[in-house]
């Protein structure tokens, strides 16, 4: 039997009823719990939330370092750091969006209206320049990293940013530190230059490891301006100093909140060098005076109208201290001001920024091609190696002290039917002679017959080859090594020896590299040889550095004399040779006041398929107990005697007068060459 249908009608709207009740009972529930929440949020978890929301993050940035100073062995400034005023420009939130850079482009010009009325013109910077410093786009920077303006502020631009400084939203004035470098250009490429941090950091090795520092107080900044040559590349971790910090808090918008706490930098440490500004501007200026005479004259042992630079270096024998150190011509290093170069001064100045006296450099010419027919700074020793191969010939048992040699003028070697023919300079024949006078008349034919050929001849002793034998000789003595001086770039030669033999023989390889024709060296590494040739066999690491002091003046380290190794010859042997460079003919030291020992040399060369010849010329003085080792190189400045000895002459003179090659200082001298009386310190 079916329900009524009126009943069937009272069951339905009763459970419609009951689910209506059940849903807004959900319904309030539901209401109920939100209710309940968003009172604790805004009773119980509202304050907390709020101070949530202006909680202060604190940002630290780092302020780059003022970089320590670098001295002459008397305390006379070469490079120096002295105080700027920068204008830095924090950028803005807002400029998260790329599109929103209204505020910083008005601002730049305001910046350019002060720039220009206020500013030093030699600093003058357009629009574009503020703009592109900025770094709007953020291709240099990240946000929090400030930009630098403009350094070199005037009193007047400073006051009047300081005085508006609400229209300067951002902007900000630290002190700074600038690099200065005398303007007498004391051993520039000795010295150095400073480029930026983000130019050498993907370039130099020691560089790209700074990339990994995250200390604020270290860490290297973008902008910041690092050693890229000679000192101040080898000393950057001593020069470099500590960055300042700049701490401020700033909101989880990024927004300055606070007050801006800066911590200064600290100083870095000074370098004492071995240079003695005197003798290092005497010898630069010498090495000009006489390329330009050998250029103009008209004597036929004198005249050397291609050459155009020249190098010397001057090196106390027991201590390893270069005193002198000259690459000529130089140029005035102020030119990387800011940590770069502009292209003009760069094609004015590419071939003398090179330090000639340990890597190739070229001549000044008017492009590169020109400049790579011509000699440059590594030449063969040409007679300067002589001692060293009468030493090996006495060593190796070829002859003795007293062993006699007929000089016909000529030696031949090779194939009968096809000789080759060594002969001496100007075909002169110079009889009987031993060692030591084959050094003073500089005979090609008794090297070749008593020490090339004859180490040929024997062949190969403890399984070492002749040609083996001749090399370890030049090792020994610092020729195909570098030197130990740790300058950045420093070339170890080319030696051509080994390519001989592939071109021509074993043979002919010794027979030409007996008087000096088989491989080519710096100047420097003919000063440390010549040096060793004076204390009889120690090779002195070259000195550069007397000490490092604090910015206080605290001696931190203080360097000592360093032998890199020794050779074991016996004394007669060294008097022998000794005999020899007494004797040898010389122009430029009539008058000299003290006793010194010398080889000259005449270099020949192919250079761009034509014969050149370079002056080189070693000396050493007083003869005994030798003080100071000097070498000279003139490439293309033809005879050795002539072109370069008679700067080896005032580069002693100077150094006579400054510290003396005697018991003391020559004071009349100094007064002589320096116009000025010599100051002695005195220590209370």
């Amino acid at each position: 039997m079916q329900d009524d249908p009126k009943q069937q009608e009272i069951r339905r709207r009763r459970q419609l009823s009951f689910r209506l009740n059940i849903f807004f009972f959900i319904v309030f529930g539901i209401f109920s719990v939100l209710i309940v929440r968003l009172s604790v949020l805004q009773f119980v978890e509202g304050p907390n939330l709020s101070a949530a929301s202006t909680k202060k993050y604190m940002r630290s940035d780092p302020i780059a370092p003022i970089r320590g100073n670098i001295y002459d062995a008397n305390g006379y400034p070469i490079a120096y750091s002295t105080s700027t005023q920068s204008l830095y420009y924090n950028i803005q939130p807002s400029t998260k969006d790329l599109g929103s850079t209204e505020q910083a482009e008005l601002m730049a010009k305001q910046l350019l209206e002060v720039f220009t009325q206020y500013g030093d013109p030699q600093y003058a910077m357009t629009y574009e320049d503020i703009i592109d410093a900025m770094d709007l786009k953020f291709r240099r920077n990240t946000m929090s990293t400030p930009r630098r303006i403009k350094s070199n502020l005037t009193n007047a631009e400073l006051a009047y940013i300081l005085e508006n400084k609400s229209l300067f939203k951002g902007i900000e004035v630290l002190e700074e530190s600038v690099r200065n470098y005398d303007s007498s250009t004391i051993a520039v490429q000795l010295t150095g230059y400073l480029k930026k941090y983000n130019g050498v950091r993907e370039t130099y090795e020691f560089y790209s490891h700074k990339r990994e520092i995250q200390d604020p107080k270290y860490k290297y900044l973008e902008e910041e301006q690092v050693g890229a040559d000679g000192l101040e590349y080898m000393y950057q971790d001593v020069l470099r100093g500590t960055n300042g910090v700049k701490s401020y808090p700033v909101n989880n918008q990024g927004m300055v909140v606070g007050d801006i706490n800066i911590t200064t930098p600290e100083k870095g440490a000074d370098l004492y060098l071995t240079i003695d500004k005197d003798v290092q501007l005497h010898t630069e200026q010498s090495i000009l005076n006489h390329i330009e005479k050998i250029k103009n004259s008209t004597a036929s042992y004198e005249s050397a109208p291609h050459a155009q630079i020249g190098f010397a270096v001057a090196m106390e024998v027991e201590t390893g201290k270069v005193i002198a150190m000259a690459s000529m011509p130089d140029y005035d290093p102020n030119v990387w001001a800011g940590g770069s170069i502009s292209s003009s001064n760069w094609n004015l100045y590419q071939n003398r920024i090179g330090n000639g006296t340990i890597r190739t450099v070229y001549g000044v010419y008017e492009n590169e091609e020109k400049a790579k027919k011509r000699a440059s700074s590594l030449v063969p020793l040409g007679s300067t190696i002589k001692p060293l191969t009468v030493l090996i010939g006495l060593n190796e048992g070829f002859f003795t002290p007293s062993t006699r040699y007929n000089d016909t003028g000529a030696f031949y070697f090779g194939r009968a039917g096809h000789e080759t023919r060594v002969r001496n300079s100007g075909n002169h024949a110079y009889g009987s002679i031993d060692g030591a006078t084959a050094i003073a008349k500089s005979s090609n034919a008794f090297m070749a017959a008593m020490v090339g050929n004859r180490l040929y001849s024997r062949g190969p002793v403890d399984g070492k080859g002749s040609l083996q034998i001749w090399d370890e000789y030049m090792k020994q003595f610092g020729l195909g090594v570098t030197t130990g001086s740790g300058l950045f770039g420093e070339s170890a030669g080319i030696i051509e020896y080994f390519n001989e033999v592939e071109r021509g023989s074993t043979q002919s390889a010794l027979v030409y590299a007996s008087f000096g024709q088989q491989g080519l060296y710096t100047p420097l590494q003919l000063a440390q040889y010549t040096a060793m040739l004076a204390n009889r066999g120690k090779r002195m690491k070259p000195q550069f550095v007397n000490e490092i002091r604090s910015a206080d003046g605290e001696l931190i380290q203080a360097f000592e004399p360093e032998v890199l190794n020794t050779v074991d010859i016996p004394d007669a042997y060294w008097a022998e040779i000794e005999d020899g460079m007494e004797r040898v003919g010389v122009q430029g030291f009539t008058g000299f006041d003290h006793s010194y020992r010398r080889k000259t040399g005449t270099s020949e060369q192919q250079v761009a398929g034509k014969l050149v010849e370079n002056a080189v010329f070693i000396a050493y003085a007083p003869a005994e107990k030798p003080k100071l080792a000097v070498a000279v190189v003139i490439p293309e400045g033809g005879f050795g005697g002539w072109g370069a000895a008679p700067i080896a002459r005032q580069i002693f003179d100077a150094y006579d007068a400054v510290y003396g090659l005697g018991d003391a200082p020559n004071t009349a001298k100094y007064e002589q060459l320096f116009n000025k009386k010599q100051v002695t310190d005195v220590t209370e």
